[in-house]
């Protein structure tokens, strides 16, 4: 077993359609356990600026931090986690671009049979999910008010963030988490894991819809304090 130094710092990164607010359940635990905690508020519009946001907020970190990515966060922290202040990545129901992959060649060949996140048309450059199939797809284990705010408070996820490619995904040199939501009908779980393995990436499994960062803050929380523990295997 490797190590790294022990993390005292955290930065949340959320995903397309929806704010930085879902960590809110993550947030209180770790704060509660003596974390220094910060949550990004990406707008979503670009992949590089997405990166500098959340550089931005890492740049303010004071030593060792562990950077959490949920579904399009993961491109978002593959690139980012090459801060210096990084010590560990880790991936919550979240893609794990390669050199030159994007979110959207992500998803170009889904596995047969798997379901079709129910995306809308682009408009004026920005997608949307379908309000009304919104919590089967992406919070099926919330409680039915809780995912309809998360649907009518969607957030524009701007083209040029889904097809943002990552140049140096930063889990090739170093440690790297994943939490894999097997009820997830956004991201599939087999591609969840086969983006996981590839990284190397220490896994973890959990009952969960794509929001599990949000129904299961708990389980969220055990592999962020793996991952600033220093193990990676």
């Amino acid at each position: 077993m490797s190590t790294v130094p022990e993390a005292r710092n955290i930065v949340l990164v959320h995903g397309g359609f929806v704010d930085g607010s879902g960590w809110k359940g993550v947030y209180e635990l770790l704060r509660a356990d003596g974390y220094t905690v910060s949550v990004v508020q990406n707008p979503t519009l670009s992949l590089d600026g997405d990166v500098a946001t959340t550089n931005l907020v890492l740049d303010a970190q004071d030593g060792p931090t562990v950077l959490v990515g949920h579904s399009y966060g993961g491109a978002v922290i593959s690139e980012a986690g090459n801060h210096q202040n990084v010590s560990a990545l880790v991936y919550v129901a979240a893609f794990v671009p390669d050199k030159g992959e994007s979110v959207n060649t992500l998803i170009a060949d889904p596995p047969p049979g798997a379901p079709v996140p129910p995306i809308l048309p682009p408009r004026e450059g920005f997608l949307f999910l379908d309000r009304e199939k919104f919590a089967a797809s992406f919070a099926g284990d919330l409680p039915v008010d809780e995912a309809r705010f998360l649907a009518d408070s969607q957030v524009p996820w701007g083209l040029d963030a889904l097809g943002g490619t990552v140049d140096r995904p930063a889990w090739r040199a170093k440690p790297s988490f994943y939490l894999v939501a097997t009820d997830d009908r956004m991201i599939p779980p087999p591609a969840q894991r086969a983006m996981a393995e590839r990284a190397g990436a220490t896994v973890s499994e959990t009952g969960g819809s794509h929001a599990v960062y949000v129904s299961k803050p708990a389980e969220v929380v055990a592999l962020i304090k793996q991952a600033a523990a220093g193990a990676t295997g």
